[in-house]
């Protein structure tokens, strides 16, 4: 599982432009909101779902101010009814705790299992996101996230949200 540092390893080794805002730890928007970020227009918020079988699960990035409505989704995609993931399953799946979801951490889902639904909100542009941790947010352009994301054999689907 790539932790925070191993992360940042990965983008020099890969060069990708980013730029890293270290914070305490922010466990949910109202949080992040009270910290000085340099892009706060760029901050996503991620919500993990999975359908009432476990069989597909999903990532839902979009802006932080926007609000997700899961039975719009659920009519939109075609999905089965969803609900949000445990924190045994997030650990699981992504090796992250409630508070540091992030496209990130598709790159420890070794099996593909999640899918990542981003906001074309964020296109063109920049896209801060938790580097597999709460501590922190990386800036980087959305298109360098979905190309490592696809890179590593996820399915990314930029929709309207």
């Amino acid at each position: 599982m790539m932790n925070k540092q191993e992360l940042y390893e990965y983008l020099e080794k890969k060069q990708v432009w980013h730029e890293i805002t270290e914070h305490g730890a922010v466990y949910n928007m109202e949080e992040l909101s009270k910290i000085q970020l340099p892009y706060p227009e760029a901050d996503a918020k991620n919500l993990f779902v999975r359908d009432d079988k476990r069989r597909d699960y999903y990532l839902i990035t979009v802006k932080g101010d926007k609000r997700v409505d899961l039975k719009a989704f659920k009519r939109t995609y075609n999905t089965r009814s969803l609900t949000f993931v445990s924190a045994e399953e997030l650990m699981e799946l992504m090796g992250l705790i409630p508070g540091a979801v992030t496209p990130f951490g598709l790159l420890n889902d070794t099996q593909c299992r999640i899918k990542l639904f981003l906001d074309n909100g964020f296109s063109g542009g920049l896209i801060g996101v938790h580097p597999n941790d709460n501590t922190a947010t990386v800036w980087l352009y959305t298109d360098d996230l979905v190309g490592l994301i696809r890179e590593s054999g996820h399915e990314v689907q930029l929709v309207e949200l």
